[in-house]
């Protein structure tokens, strides 16, 4: 990990904590991700909770904001974590929402895509969409079920979508999802 790029997010967002509390939702996911991209930057997103706390040590954060980084990486995990913060719940809503065609990265076609590339590659506009005064996060998907299923959709995407609900519940918001203009959660 280079710790000068995550140093280089820490300094354009230095008022984290504030934009956190904020409930300015669409800036805290931007921070977030920018975090997560450089941790992705040097491993894959399954070795990232072994590793967080290793890349975060040699930083010159404080323990609260190491604890809270490591904390929301280790809990963005579908299959065992879940949102236990406002961090964790905005990085929770800004991964599992990012579902998009230039996600997939086969050299090998269309012919070589596993369910997941397929899905990823059916999903032609993604639009996720925060209204303050609503208190609502909502994702709207276009799929092409020429591509994808429906049912493959959920099949790989329903986990994710149930954490985006509890992460939008732990911001005191509702999640919804439309595909393909219908009304899904």
């Amino acid at each position: 990990m280079d710790i000068k790029k995550l140093a280089d997010v820490k300094d354009r967002f230095a008022d984290y904590e504030k934009i956190f509390n904020s409930g300015d939702y669409d800036k805290a996911a931007d921070i977030l991700s920018a975090i997560l991209e450089r941790i992705e930057e040097c491993t894959d997103e399954r070795k990232a909770g072994t590793m967080d706390d290793t890349f975060v040590k040699k930083s010159d954060m404080d323990i609260k904001d190491r604890i809270t980084i490591v904390s929301a990486i280790s809990n963005h995990d579908e299959s065992t974590g879940g949102a236990v913060d406002v961090v964790s719940a905005a990085l929770i809503i800004a991964d599992k929402t990012d579902v998009r065609r230039d996600r997939v990265r086969s050299e090998k076609g269309k012919a070589a895509f596993d369910i997941h590339d397929r899905v990823n590659y059916a999903v032609t506009e993604a639009k996720l969409k925060v209204n303050k005064e609503k208190m609502t996060i909502a994702l709207n998907l276009q799929i092409d079920e020429n591509i994808c299923t429906m049912f493959e959709y959920f099949d790989i995407f329903l986990g994710r979508m149930m954490m985006c609900r509890g992460a939008a519940d732990m911001l005191g918001a509702t999640f919804k999802l439309m595909a393909n203009g219908s009304k899904v959660l």
